[in-house]
């Protein structure tokens, strides 16, 4: 994956605090969704993706995440290929949880 098609939770944490925050795209399923979130995250599973991309701003960086960051790596290569300006959150929902907000629940 190229460099710049990753964001590290820190970076993301950053950019969300200074106010310059992308859009935010969970590509899990809805139980993992209940369970664990990221604030104003639109939830678009993975498997439903390929159908509704059009609800995706094409213009609007977007950074994917999912549990650990496998199934988002892949659903940003493809976004990307696609077009769209999208990055992974290294590590997923799980590494955010751990380095920024361990208040959150783990799974």
């Amino acid at each position: 994956m190229a460099p710049d098609a990753e964001i590290t939770p820190a970076q993301l944490k950053a950019r969300l605090d200074a106010g310059t925050a992308p859009a935010l795209l969970d590509v899990r399923e809805p139980w993992e969704h209940a369970i664990v979130a990221l604030p104003g995250a639109r939830l678009i599973p993975m498997d439903e993706l390929p159908f509704r991309a059009d609800e995706l701003d094409p213009a609007r960086e977007t950074v994917v995440y999912c549990h650990h960051g496998i199934r988002s790596a892949a659903v940003v290569q493809w976004l990307r290929q696609l077009g769209f300006p999208a990055r992974n959150l290294t590590g997923g929902i799980d590494a955010w949880a751990a380095a920024v907000d361990p208040s959150l629940p783990r799974y």
